[in-house]
């Protein structure tokens, strides 16, 4: 009896070919100024060579590309922040403003998706369930660390681990989102520094003492 395994093999790697080509071709048509929104599927399908009908069997739609192409512009803008909450936090508000920095440089290499990812969330069910699922994950990482700092006394014990994660989070991606759309770089640094020392703050600092009776 012949072997499937090669033909199969071939197969996927067909499939994950064209599905790179797609993803690919949409990343530089988007890099050449053209919004995500106005990229027609007949387009992005001429340019990564590939019939609309092969396109429709790796992404049923447009919302399917975005959510892929946006997969790893998300990661690449958290990814340096969880590393930070994960770590024992020797080095202070120094430790911080690199992951902030980090961040910024991750913004700015995948804005225009990360940028239509915001916009498309905004009527997309799809869109928005992603984006909303990726930000609870990150929103998880930094609860976790700040129950574990709770249970070791290190922070405040009025301190409310969810609803300050969810700021915090919320605030730093809304922060550099628009600090990319309206600045090319001269003030990353400051910017960076800002939002390390509101989040080093808001989890460490000694709360003042109630005003006297």
């Amino acid at each position: 009896m012949a072997s499937t395994t090669q033909p199969r093999s071939r197969t996927r790697e067909r499939r994950e070919d064209v599905r790179r080509r797609v993803l690919r071709t949409t990343a530089e048509m988007m890099a050449d100024g053209t919004p995500y929104t106005e990229l027609p599927v007949q387009r992005i399908a001429e340019r990564a060579d590939v019939a609309r009908s092969t396109f429709y069997l790796h992404f049923p739609d447009k919302s399917r590309l975005l959510i892929a192409l946006a997969d790893e512009a998300v990661e690449a803008l958290f990814s340096e922040a969880v590393i930070w909450w994960r770590a024992d936090h020797a080095d202070g508000v120094d430790g911080v403003a690199h992951a902030m920095r980090q961040m910024i440089a991750a913004y700015r290499r995948h804005r225009r998706v990360l940028h239509a990812l915001g916009e498309v969330a905004g009527y997309d069910p799809d869109v928005a369930a992603f984006w909303r699922d990726r930000m609870r994950g990150f929103t998880d990482e930094v609860q976790t660390r700040l129950e574990a700092e709770l249970r070791a006394g290190t922070v405040d014990p009025a301190l409310d681990p969810r609803t300050t994660a969810q700021v915090l989070i919320w605030m730093v991606e809304r922060t550099i989102s628009a600090h990319c759309h309206h600045d090319e770089g001269p003030g990353d640094d400051r910017t960076a520094r800002t939002l390390a020392r509101a989040i080093w703050l808001t989890v460490y600092a000694t709360p003042p003492p109630p005003p006297s009776p």
